[in-house]
């Protein structure tokens, strides 16, 4: 049995009088050559999102959501509209450098935190269960925040403040202003912004590789002008619902239909998903005792990009952790909602396991990054989408999956795909080591000072040549 001794007085240090074990045995170290300050005092600005229905279908503006804060960014792929009063966008909109904290979700998740580098004109809100903040840059620098709260310091202390729940836990606004944070140096922050800028450049050219590889192959299958129209009335015969086993309309719209003629007219010729591709649909049982690194939906941020991992043993993993994965699969959500999470299987995760929420397929007839373009594409979107059913979880199952129809694309334009790929995930990889120095280094800066880790942060650096 683990314990540790805990003296009364120091349960009057915490306004709430706190005497949870989690939190009182789980205090971050504090290195004694270090400034700290409280995160609220180093704050001009903190607020929850707004409570609101989202969609899928564009309506209103774009909201984030947790999953959409990836790589300590958040993405510029969101998936959820809301439809908000102009009053509402102006007392929400995200402003650039703007940091999200995600408060509440499973306990794996919460605290997760991205910084926002604005990309558009759009006005883009949060949604309710995040947290914005604003720094005062004269003592802590907005990117400088965001890679503490993301080393094992930062996050050991967000994880012992969460209150929690059934399957929940969450992090109040006030919690994550008692977290205390170093006051580096201008110099170590500014160059950690630099890491963050150097870091964000290449994150744009890995999205422009991948918008260029989806048009190959939209180019190629004539649908680069296409777009879906959802019509309010239509005319289905009986015969019909009898033979799909469906009666809901969704499932008849014309747009579907359309789509898969489009895909049938190529030149290539198609098939079926379940004759191009080699399915995975057999559970894996995890052993006890033995580590596996887990991937859950959440863990799919855009352009197929797997953000972490759970790494737990075979007894310590969720019973849907059930499919076992290898270097070159291509993993597709299931579930209606998430349908856009598709991600390619690097060396890194082979013999991985993933939750039995997706479908797991490869093929020696189209290349893996081509089928990850096409599924991802409105192409294949809208075909996962008609195929979603189901009352309090709609999802695609095995059998309206395995009828997906793929275009037998030329081996050339495969051969084009996956070079674009390849080098948007080597693009991608160098982004992520940058922010991974900034991190390394916030943590030596505490573990051991800052003129040593500012030295680190050179070296790292000039071996990237950069």
């Amino acid at each position: 049995m683990q314990y540790s001794i805990v003296l009364y007085s120091k349960l009057n240090e915490h306004e709430d009088w706190r005497w949870d074990g989690e939190f009182l045995c789980n205090e971050p170290f504090h290195s004694k050559k270090l400034s700290y300050k409280q995160i609220g005092k180093v704050l001009t600005l903190s607020q929850y999102g707004i409570s609101i229905d989202m969609n899928g279908n564009g309506d209103g503006n774009k909201i984030y959501r947790m999953n959409e804060i990836s790589d300590m960014f958040c993405d510029r792929n969101i998936n959820k509209y809301a439809k908000i009063t102009k009053n509402q966008i102006n007392n929400f909109k995200l402003k650039n450098n703007d940091v999200l904290f995600n408060r509440t979700n499973s306990q794996e998740f919460v605290g997760r935190t991205g910084i926002f580098k604005r990309f558009s004109s759009e006005d883009i809100v949060f949604a309710s269960y995040l947290i914005r903040v604003r720094t005062n840059e004269n003592e802590v620098l907005p990117e400088y925040l965001t890679a503490f709260l993301n080393t094992k310091y930062g996050v050991q202390d967000a994880k012992r403040r969460a209150r929690i729940s059934i399957n929940q836990s969450n992090i109040n606004a006030e919690e994550l202003k008692r977290i205390k944070i170093p006051i580096l140096a201008e110099a170590i922050q500014k160059a950690i912004r630099s890491l963050f800028e150097t870091s964000f450049e290449l994150v744009n050219k890995s999205e422009l590789l991948y918008i260029e590889a989806e048009q190959i192959l939209l180019s190629e299958l004539g649908l680069v002008d296409w777009t879906p129209r959802h019509q309010l009335s239509f005319v289905k015969n009986y015969s019909n619902t009898q033979s799909a086993e469906r009666i809901d309309a969704e499932y008849f719209q014309p747009m579907y239909e359309e789509i898969v003629g489009k895909v049938k007219k190529y030149k290539g010729g198609f098939k079926p998903l379940d004759e191009a591709v080699r399915i995975k649909n057999k559970n894996f049982i995890p052993k006890d005792k033995v580590s596996y690194k887990y991937i859950e939906l959440a863990n799919i941020s855009a352009n197929g990009n797997i953000n972490g991992f759970i790494e737990a043993s075979g007894e310590e993993l969720p019973t849907r952790a059930r499919r076992e994965v290898n270097t070159g699969d291509v993993i597709v959500s299931s579930i209606e909602g998430s349908l856009s999470s598709i991600a390619l299987i690097s060396n890194e995760l082979d013999n991985a396991l993933c939750s039995t929420g997706f479908h797991v397929i490869n093929s020696d007839k189209i290349n893996s990054e081509t089928l990850l373009i096409f599924l991802k594409s409105l192409a294949g979107q809208l075909q996962l989408k008609k195929g979603c059913s189901g009352t309090i979880l709609t999802a695609i199952n095995d059998d309206e999956f395995n009828s997906i129809i793929l275009p037998k694309v030329t081996v050339d334009i495969q051969k084009e795909i996956k070079k674009k790929i390849s080098e948007m995930y080597e693009t991608k990889a160098l982004s992520t080591r940058l922010l991974d120095i900034a991190k390394q280094g916030v943590e030596m800066a505490i573990e051991k000072d800052e003129k040593q880790a500012q030295n680190w942060i050179n070296s790292e650096l000039k071996k990237l040549n950069i």
